[in-house]
């Protein structure tokens, strides 16, 4: 299982920015995907999360501002961001469990700053 995160960067408060994760070695679409991240300091949480059908679920510090969405085509999940803030720094992981095991990609920084 490869997961390949990309899209991260710097960027000011109040901007955007959209994370892609490309997955091989699953069978993509019938795998839940997420997005998890890590501030300094702090313990990696759940950012937003997509199930195989396309329901979502949201940190509520992101409720509003942040879109997960899959493209089963692409073996693709992506994370749009938007409104993002300070407090939005962090490594962001992209995610998915198969029978217990939880796989992660390698990570990509994302910094909100001016």
């Amino acid at each position: 299982v490869q997961l390949q995160a990309s899209g991260g960067g710097l960027v000011q408060p109040g901007g955007s920015l959209r994370l892609s994760c490309a997955a091989s070695g699953i069978i993509f679409s019938i795998n839940a995907m997420a997005w998890y991240r890590q501030a300094p300091g702090k313990q990696r949480e759940l950012v937003a999360l997509v199930t195989s059908t396309g329901s979502t679920n949201y940190a509520d510090s992101v409720k509003g501002r942040f879109t997960i969405s899959r493209d089963n085509a692409r073996n693709t999940v992506y994370l749009q961001m938007n409104s993002l803030k300070p407090e939005d720094t962090a490594v962001y992981y992209c995610n998915t469990k198969i029978r217990l095991i939880n796989y992660w990609g390698q990570g990509t920084l994302v910094t909100v700053s001016s």
